[in-house]
């Protein structure tokens, strides 16, 4: 009887120089479809690998590193051979200018891991020791120039795949009465259009309902509200997945949240659909 072949990960090891971007750069990864985790001990590095290979669903994995895991240091390159046997490996090396590293620790008010109460001192120091390591390094990126937002883009350009994790919309109805959404990334606000609640026939019908939806949908600045809505959106879609943006969360909010903003958002949706941007629909405050 054969025995299975054992599965080739393709591994990513991300490390480099403190206030470089390591973390932004890990969640661009995981975004991109990589089973990611930071700082794990250097011993059990090579049996996680083995143990993510018997999970069918992860083909790919990734292990932040830096100078907080001492022992990474002195066994990086046993840790490398290692999965190199068995693994496709490859790794990142992070790093920028001291004067950019300077700013970012005293932006963020964090201290070196260091230690050192000298922030020059604790860049060169941890330079000294992560030299071999970059040497080793099959990528070097310097992060000096990029904001966040820029580095993520790089990582994302670099190692998503075609299929991984498409743009996907939320849209939310909601009412002002009872607050805003704070998960909303855009909000719209639609008590501009008549008020159903004050017309009899219509007070006490869902927004959701065939009758209030062709009232709000028939008013005279509906049809231009939503013409710029979609002008709008056609515009900033494409930018946010250029960014690497997985979600979007859109607000349309009426007074009381049952009526005008429910009635839109179940149009709102056709427009995603029609675009094959996978839709999810809250009404949040009807009932």
């Amino acid at each position: 009887m054969k025995t299975p072949k054992t599965r080739r990960l393709f591994t990513v090891i991300l490390t480099g120089l403190s206030g470089a971007g390591k973390s932004v750069a890990l969640n661009a990864l995981e975004d991109s479809g990589f089973f990611c985790v930071d700082n794990l001990p250097t011993s059990l590095i090579k049996s996680f690998a083995d143990l993510c290979c018997k999970t069918p669903s992860i083909t790919r994995i990734a292990f932040g590193m830096d100078v907080r895991e001492r022992k990474f240091l002195a066994d990086f390159s046993g840790t490398v051979l290692a999965l190199k046997k068995k693994h496709k490996v490859e790794i990142i090396f992070l790093e920028a200018a001291e004067k950019v590293l300077i700013r970012r620790f005293k932006e963020t008010r964090r201290p070196h891991p260091l230690g050192f109460k000298d922030l020059r001192k604790a860049i060169d120091r941890e330079r000294g020791l992560m030299s071999d390591i970059r040497k080793a390094a099959d990528r070097i990126i310097d992060t000096s120039p990029l904001s966040p937002h820029d580095l993520r883009r790089v990582i994302k350009k670099i190692y998503t795949k075609e299929e991984a994790r498409p743009l996907s919309v939320t849209l939310i109805s909601f009412g002002y009465k009872y607050g805003i959404p704070a998960e909303a990334d855009l909000l719209f606000d639609v008590r501009f259009l008549p008020n159903p609640n004050f017309i009899e026939g219509l007070k006490h019908l869902a927004g959701t309902t065939p009758k209030l939806r062709k009232f709000v949908l028939t008013q005279q600045d509906t049809r231009p509200f939503l013409d710029r809505l979609y002008s709008l959106l056609n515009y900033i879609i494409p930018l946010y997945a250029q960014e690497g943006r997985s979600y979007l969360t859109i607000g349309i909010g009426c007074t009381g949240g049952r009526h005008r903003s429910p009635a839109l958002i179940e149009e709102i949706k056709k427009f995603f659909r029609n675009k094959k941007i996978a839709v999810m629909v809250v009404h949040r405050d009807l009932g």
